[in-house]
């Protein structure tokens, strides 16, 4: 019998020691992966799918014919997640000719605008902002 590293037998070990007697047992190598950089990564994709956009934004998006390819709504989604680790409530985020007005923490589009509509290029009730 071999032993991973850790000194238990892996499932596959296991598996073939009792399912197929006649092969020799060998060990799989497992690649370095810290919990920290699982839990990480499951938060992001978590965050990507739980964007979601008002009623008026929606509406925005409609009223301005701007439709959203799935690198901007991921560019989109990573921008609001960079907004919350810096601690920002309510944050322009830019993408592309492309601005959002996210409320950070319901994780919220609360609309949306396109480089005609941001002709003065002011944006006010924002504390921070993120270009993606």
């Amino acid at each position: 019998m071999s032993f991973q590293k850790t000194g238990f037998l892996s499932i596959e070990a296991l598996q073939d020691q009792y399912l197929n007697q006649n092969k020799p047992v060998t060990p799989k190598e497992t690649p370095d992966i810290k919990f920290g950089d699982v839990f990480k990564s499951k938060i992001k994709a978590e965050e990507v799918a739980n964007l979601k956009f008002s009623k008026h934004a929606t509406n925005r998006l409609a009223d301005r014919n701007i439709t959203l390819s799935d690198n901007q709504i991921e560019r989109l989604s990573d921008g609001a997640a960079k907004a919350s680790e810096k601690g920002i409530k309510d944050s322009l985020v830019i993408v592309d000719k492309l601005a959002f007005i996210v409320n950070v923490p319901n994780k919220t589009v609360v609309t949306a605008m396109d480089q005609t509509e941001t002709n003065e290029n002011v944006f006010t009730n924002i504390d921070g902002a993120v270009i993606a």
